[in-house]
């Protein structure tokens, strides 16, 4: 009888996705990839800013050792990143994505039940393994689906990938005053398991529909924004580059190296913008409006700079980026009211966000899209192994032994972003993609 009921259901289902248009396909792909990715982003971006206090005062422990979270989260997304970019090309995008949904998911409830900081740190490392998991596959197919949009539809995927935590992160303290903190975990892991679910039932990569490959042996169908199959791909697109040869382009270890510095710069402001609010004597309710413009911009800058790279190019729109946060890192220390702060943490948030968004696009660009998920995999172990350090760890450390002198970690943050916004200029597309609009 059971197996009887799924084999309806299956039946059913092919029916239903046979009467959608190929066009629409895209679309709910685009949507679904979007919904699946909020949580692990909400996760990310959004619950380690809003509980480093109240992991502090839980566990008795300093900004140091709150700043760890972010440690262990990237150092799992540095590792996994490259690995789920390898078994994606083996098992599939919708198979990993099904993985990451569940551990995320199951993992807020390490967290929940957490007694000491290493238990956190578990659960960082864990958010940030099945994290990986969720992101790699969603940019591969919807890049897939529109490949002569492909900033513009990474810049979607990504802008909910940091938009979900500026939403979240009130939330989250909002249900951590009313429910406690156990009971929140709970209520969010159920949430994020039912929603990341239903995502994946209506996310799927073009290679997976069988009408997709009458459409892949003809022209493209010309449409701007429908899917435009292989030889738009071509059109577009450098000859396909494994890693062995990647990694012997200046190209590649350039943006390697961006994305420890950068990424840094980025996600120190995680934990820095609530306890740089506090030290400023503002109330917590306050101080996580800091954290939410950071991630308000960080989440839909990403559509904003996507968008703009596929018009003006992404070296130029990264540049800009990186240099405009720099600017605001040199003069947040001077700001003390939470409209300029918040305006400064939003910039720095614009940069961030298009960090993610542009990188994606930039990576096809110069090596093509059959070996994209294992590539951008492997610069992002930059960020993973290095960035936390560089960023939110060693700031805390720096924070703790100066006595809070947010100035001299400001500072430094800074000088991080300047150097990004000129080195981004040198990873130059191979010279076929000269002709390509």
């Amino acid at each position: 009888m059971v197996s009887w009921l799924l084999a309806r259901h299956a039946q059913a289902r092919r029916h239903l996705i046979g009467m959608i248009s190929i066009e629409n396909k895209g679309l709910l792909t685009v949507i679904g990839c979007c919904i699946a990715i909020s949580w692990p982003g909400s996760l990310n971006f959004g619950f380690p800013g809003v509980m480093s206090p109240i992991w502090q005062e839980m566990f008795g422990v300093g900004k140091g050792a709150a700043g760890g979270v972010i440690f262990f989260m990237l150092s799992a997304v540095g590792i996994f990143m490259f690995l789920v970019g390898r078994w994606q090309e083996r098992y599939g995008t919708r198979t990993m994505i099904a993985i990451g949904v569940i551990g995320c998911s199951l993992s807020v409830i390490v967290a929940g039940l957490a007694t000491s900081m290493t238990e956190i740190y578990a659960w960082a490392f864990l958010t940030g393994m099945f994290s990986s998991f969720v992101y790699i596959p969603a940019l591969t197919v919807v890049q897939r689906w529109y490949p002569q949009k492909r900033g513009l539809v990474s810049g979607i995927v990504s802008l909910v990938f940091g938009m979900s935590a500026a939403i979240m992160a009130p939330v989250f303290g909002h249900m951590l005053n009313i429910i406690g903190y156990t009971f929140m975990t709970f209520t969010v892991a159920a949430l994020s398991l039912l929603t990341g679910l239903a995502a994946l039932y209506i996310a799927r990569s073009p290679d997976d529909l069988p009408d997709i490959t009458v459409i892949k042996s003809k022209a493209p169908l010309g449409t701007e924004g429908k899917f435009q199959g292989e030889s738009a791909q071509a059109s577009c697109l450098p000859p396909a580059m494994n890693i062995q040869g990647c990694i012997r382009t200046r190209s590649f270890w350039i943006l390697w190296i961006i994305w420890a510095i950068q990424g840094a710069a980025g996600v120190a402001m995680i934990t820095l913008s609530m306890s740089y609010g506090l030290s400023k004597g503002l109330a917590l309710e306050s101080a996580i409006l800091i954290l939410t413009a950071f991630n308000t911009t960080n989440g839909a800058g990403r559509v904003i700079s996507g968008y703009l790279s596929d018009n003006i190019g992404r070296n130029l729109t990264m540049s800009v980026a990186f240099f405009g946060a720099g600017l605001a890192y040199f003069l947040l220390p001077h700001s003390s009211s939470l409209l300029t702060c918040s305006v400064l943490a939003a910039v720095i948030g614009f940069s961030f966000g298009t960090l993610f968004s542009v990188s994606a696009p930039l990576v096809s660009d110069c090596f093509g899209l059959q070996h994209f998920g294992a590539i951008f995999g492997l610069v992002f172990t930059a960020y993973g192994f290095f960035a936390g350090l560089l960023g939110p760890f060693l700031s805390g450390y720096v924070l703790d032994a100066t006595g809070n002198n947010f100035s001299i970690v400001f500072m430094y943050l800074g000088f991080l972003c300047i150097i990004s916004g000129a080195g981004i200029r040198l990873v130059v597309p191979p010279k076929p993609l000269d002709s390509c609009s």
